[in-house]
């Protein structure tokens, strides 16, 4: 018998029991159904938060202080203030750099006209667009001018421009920054968060206002340096790490300052999803192994019932490896419906769930291959020894049985 007609056949035989076959194929849907939509939700976090990663620089390495120490107690990361805006400008002659921007930073209340707001101030420099990859929404961003004559103007990020009820008309105006007036010359284009942290809740002004004005000393809390390509980050890095090193008078050993690039973080991430999206299709895979029971028990209730069919077929001619391989397309024929209809249904479920959570659908075509080749795995394995069953029943037996 051909392959497509024992297809036909199984196809026939199922369709005279539709109900049974549904049923059967629920598990087979729902385990499939289960993985194509928690991979399909996995990769589209992960792009999601490989672009908020990315968004935050463009070949960003961000330099950061040690940690301080008080009576042989050993204080937070970054609590130290070793990191000077010299150290900034020794970085950015270094080759590979394309842009460097300290920062340091201080919570204020902002208000303008009625509204108010308590946000970060931002003390930066010109660079800072380029280094965190921001455009302007609207009006300009500091420039050296600004930062040289510690002028009292201040660019504000979308969410706080929103809260304090100001828009592009507002570019010249007047804002109160811990009850000293600036002037308003540029609003940022939104970015959205990155984790708990909006990147547009923020008021940028230049960093010598800040330091005269907020922050006593002239330490500042990180250093952002975006490197001229990829390729070149851990070049940059290890010339980063000498330079401060010969700066600081330190060798290696007792470092007070540490430099963290975006590999990195996406590295860790992307260790930490895989092995999250493993776990997950893996207990997905738990339902798609009770479908697979669910077959063979249903396949053995049919070979019972079809007992005197199995023996008037042997005893006209048929061969035990038709028998087999009917009752196996059989199997098959139900794992590959249910797989091929889980598909849909995870397809479905991601691209809503994707929707809601704001990262789009991402589909990748190796998920259904693989789905696939699961299900006919399951009718395989969950089918061979119903039809050995069938195909070992002897003819003359199989016709005397009521």
């Amino acid at each position: 018998m051909s392959p497509f007609e024992l297809i036909r056949l199984a196809i026939s035989r199922l369709g005279t029991s539709r109900l049974r076959a549904v049923l059967t194929m629920l598990g087979v849907i729902i385990g499939v159904g289960s993985i194509v939509a928690l991979v399909a939700v996995a990769e589209g976090a992960t792009s999601g938060i490989t672009d908020r990663i990315q968004g935050l620089g463009t070949n960003l390495l961000t330099v950061t202080p040690g940690a301080t120490f008080t009576n042989f107690t050993r204080g937070a990361a970054g609590s130290a203030t070793t990191l000077t805006v010299e150290d900034a400008d020794a970085l950015a002659k270094l080759t590979g750099v394309a842009a460097v921007e300290p920062e340091v930073d201080t919570q204020k209340t902002v208000i303008a006209g009625l509204q108010n707001t308590t946000t970060s101030i931002i003390g930066t420099t010109p660079a800072f667009p380029a280094v965190r990859s921001y455009t302007m929404w609207q009006g300009s961003f500091l420039n050296q001018a600004s930062v040289d004559g510690s002028l009292r103007v201040a660019v504000l990020g979308a969410t706080t421009a929103d809260d304090l009820g100001l828009d592009g008309s507002s570019i010249g105006s007047y804002i109160e920054i811990g009850g000293l007036p600036f002037q308003v010359i540029g609003i940022l284009q939104p970015k959205g968060s990155t984790g708990p942290v909006s990147q547009d809740d923020q008021v940028l002004i230049p960093i010598s206002t800040a330091h005269h004005y907020f922050v006593s000393g002239d330490s500042v809390r990180s250093i952002g340096v975006s490197v001229a390509s990829a390729d070149q980050i851990d070049a940059t890095q290890a010339l980063m790490t000498v330079t401060l090193e010969q700066r600081h008078g330190t060798n290696g050993t007792n470092d007070d300052f540490s430099i963290q690039s975006q590999a990195q973080l996406l590295s860790t991430f992307s260790s930490v999803t895989g092995l999250l999206t493993l776990l997950l299709a893996g207990i997905a895979s738990i339902s798609l192994v009770v479908g697979g029971i669910g077959i063979m028990n249903i396949m053995l209730v049919s070979v019972r019932e079809r007992t005197r069919e199995i023996g008037i077929r042997k005893a006209v001619g048929a061969r035990s490896g038709d028998i087999l391989f009917q009752f196996l397309v059989e199997a098959l024929v139900l794992s590959l419906l249910g797989g091929l209809i889980g598909i849909l249904v995870g397809v479905a479920a991601s691209a809503a769930i994707g929707a809601v959570a704001g990262w789009g659908f991402v589909f990748n075509p190796l998920t259904v291959v693989v789905a696939v080749g699961f299900s006919l795995l399951v009718g395989v394995v969950f089918g061979v020894w119903p039809a050995r069953q069938a195909a070992r029943l002897d003819p003359i037996a199989s016709l005397r049985y009521e």
